[in-house]
């Protein structure tokens, strides 16, 4: 083995709450984790303003403030945060090779995956702005629909997802606007019946986003266009949604792991964090596109972590099972 190969007992692929609740249970296993945290550390949830509905945080903390704390406790128990990003793997052979920014090769006994997946977005300059900001744009209703009771939304997306945030937001604003870009829904019928027979849910099929309106601080409407008539017009809103789905973060692991069309991870036994290569695990968004939120993220990333150890105990019988996880 070369010089410049290290070698690494648990590496977590990816930071946010999956990533470091692993890095947690595996340092206090003693498998000393290495954990890069990619091109966006701390995940998704440090585009969050607010988060409220995590346990422990009864005044609500904001993304970032969240994200600095779980790698603070995860470093309190010598896990290895690096800075740099998983650019290769290789799962073919006995020995689980991955390369760092196309340069630096690490063979590692366990990998555990917590890259994410991506919200995606329409990609208008306003849209964008105001998503910084933390100003009134969201790709999760279920997240921040709170902080928009008895106020007026628009949502965009013609999907199942896009069907089912729309309704979840129905519950608690006066007014959802849901604009479709083609004449009928893509979700199925059962969804697009829902909706449509929601009271303060109102539908615009042809019809498409122009800009995110706002004060320069928050959204204050949302500026449409209808596809076929070419006419546009503004509707008044704090909230502007997008349920136009997600792309997981695992371009890089394909031809190894099963994916699903896609893109998400499939674990290959149902309610264990186990992918098809043994001694590779998969935790968070990058294989859940059902719940997507930081708490089942978490969650997934324990398992991930005590699969991983189990893994290794039953592989290397001087390694063994701690019992510091279980207490």
């Amino acid at each position: 083995m070369s010089e410049t190969i290290e070698k690494v007992k648990c590496l977590i692929i990816g930071s946010g709450p999956a990533g470091y609740t692993a890095a947690i249970y595996a340092a206090r296993a003693n498998m000393k984790p290495v954990l890069y945290q990619g091109t966006q550390p701390g995940g998704q949830l440090t585009t969050t303003n607010e988060v409220e509905n995590f346990p422990g945080y009864p005044d609500g903390i904001t993304g970032p403030a969240m994200m600095m704390e779980l790698q603070k406790q995860a470093e309190r128990f010598e896990t290895d945060v690096r800075n740099g990003w998983i650019t290769k793997v290789d799962f073919s052979g006995d020995v689980h090779k991955v390369w760092v920014n196309g340069e630096k090769e690490i063979h590692c006994d366990t990998v555990i995956i917590s890259t994410g997946a991506s919200a995606k977005y329409l990609g208008l300059e306003s849209e964008q702005k105001y998503l910084k900001l933390g100003g009134g744009v969201s790709a999760c209703a279920v997240c921040d629909g709170f902080f928009y009771r008895n106020q007026e939304v628009v949502i965009v997306g013609a999907g199942d997802s896009a069907c089912e945030e729309a309704h979840y937001l129905s519950k608690l604003c006066t007014k959802v606007t849901m604009l479709v870009r083609r004449d009928e829904f893509r979700a199925s019928k059962i969804m697009s019946e829902r909706v449509k027979n929601t009271e303060n849910i109102e539908i615009l099929f042809n019809t498409e986003t122009e800009e995110v309106i706002g004060d320069g601080q928050v959204v204050t409407g949302v500026k449409v266009f209808n596809n076929q008539t070419k006419a546009s017009h503004l509707i008044p809103a704090t909230g502007f949604f997008v349920a136009i789905g997600h792309k997981p973060n695992t371009d890089i692991f394909k031809g190894f792991l099963d994916l699903d069309e896609t893109g998400y991870i499939i674990n290959a036994k149902p309610g264990t964090s186990k992918t098809n290569i043994a001694g590779v695990f998969v935790s968070g968004d990058a294989a859940d596109h059902v719940y997507r939120q930081a708490i089942t993220a978490a969650g997934t990333g324990c398992m991930a972590a005590l699969d991983a150890e189990r893994y290794l105990a039953a592989k290397d019988s001087t390694f063994e099972v701690s019992t510091s996880n279980y207490n």
